[in-house]
């Protein structure tokens, strides 16, 4: 068995644990910090709007192209008055995408993009992408996620209880918030892949969470007919049982997701792929965490605050308080120098051991007369 395999066994066994319900406080101080400052970088900086939510037009040269994509850029934002973008594709070719500017201007900027990189205008190939459609899609991806926020609090308060659903729709509002934030400081651009991308984490950050919540539930079942565990315990016995599970999962989605990010993106010069690429790599990231660090956490604290359990965390603590004064005179005995505590044979065998079986040992052997 690998090394990791042996590590979660342990783990789902509850040989080994970390205690991360204990120190919830430490992980809910991070999140509100990476929040705080995803939400400035919001402020701040703001989103770098795709061309498709602000209107413009898109200008495609023809393959291996000479002129370099600085150079491109310096003579779009001559020609246009704005500020360009411009991207090498795979087959050598450039898109210039040129905001704000409608069909007469699109037109008059052909022409002069033409004669600056020698082409002839008719091989300069233009789209001309209105602001209303990106407006549309933006409207329709808001209802996509409020709808899908409503469903899924409904489902988990029906499937687990609303506890559980509150503490997921927390986790799920924190992982848009960081990966927004982020797009807003790295200024990636935001386009249609870039809203699918931030639809599609909210699938994995909720996959994460509703596995510990399972494994939670399993758990908990008739928590207050016993005396040895607290809610928040086995709330942390849970997390660690599925601790390596959401590793591997998440490892695993995150290696070709980083693969289109990092070489699709970075080494090929494929831009189209960095606004889904960007926003799938930060959300899985931050869904696996916030499944571990706030969603199971969150329930604890939640669910601890019910008489039932604060009767029962004290009655655990009661016992291992008594059990620890039960301890404590024989340990302070034996660090006195008690020789009788000290004399007592230890017992190995059954207790109660008659003593006539010790009779007659050294007798020689030979008939009972």
């Amino acid at each position: 068995m690998s090394k990791l395999g042996n590590l979660g066994a342990r783990l789902h066994r509850g040989e080994i644990s970390y205690d991360f319900v204990g120190k919830r406080k430490i992980w809910y101080g991070i999140s509100i910090l990476i929040t705080i400052t995803a939400i400035v970088g919001l402020a701040v900086r703001g989103l770098n709007m795709g061309i498709e939510f602000q209107g413009g037009a898109v200008f495609t040269t023809p393959t291996k192209m000479s002129t370099s994509v600085a150079q491109a850029e310096k003579y779009a934002d001559e020609a246009s008055g704005h500020q360009s973008v411009v991207q090498k594709l795979g087959n050598g070719s450039l898109r210039i995408q040129i905001a704000g500017i409608d069909t007469a201007q699109s037109d008059k900027v052909k022409q002069e993009l033409a004669k600056d990189l020698k082409l002839d205008p008719e091989k300069l190939a233009a789209d001309l992408v209105g602001p209303s459609w990106g407006e549309q899609i933006a409207n329709k991806a808001w209802e996509g996620l409020a709808i899908f926020m409503v469903l899924v609090t409904i489902y988990l308060a029906i499937a687990f209880e609303w506890r559980m659903a509150v503490a997921a729709l927390v986790a799920l509002i924190h992982d848009i918030t960081i990966t927004t934030g982020i797009y807003a400081l790295v200024g990636f651009e935001v386009t249609p892949g870039t809203v699918i991308g931030l639809l599609t984490i909210l699938g994995y950050s909720l996959y994460d969470t509703v596995v510990v919540f399972d494994s939670l539930k399993e758990q908990t079942k008739d928590i207050t007919k016993q005396t040895r565990f607290t809610y928040g315990e086995i709330a942390n016995r849970s997390i660690n049982g599925t601790l390596v599970r959401s590793i591997n999962t998440t490892v695993v989605a995150l290696l070709p997701v980083a693969g289109l990010l990092f070489i699709g993106g970075g080494f090929l010069g494929a831009g189209t792929l960095n606004d889904i690429s960007l926003s799938l790599f930060v959300g899985l990231a931050a869904g696996a965490y916030s499944s571990i660090f706030i969603a199971t956490p969150l329930v604890a604290d939640l669910k601890e605050r019910e008489p039932a359990l604060k009767a029962l965390t004290k009655r655990v603590l009661a016992k291992r308080a008594q059990a620890g004064a039960e301890e404590e005179p024989v340990g302070a005995r034996t660090a006195a120098g008690d020789d009788t505590a000290e004399a007592a044979p230890a017992v190995v065998g059954p207790r109660n051991q008659p003593a006539s079986r010790g009779r007659g040992r050294g007798r020689t052997s030979g008939k009972r007369r």
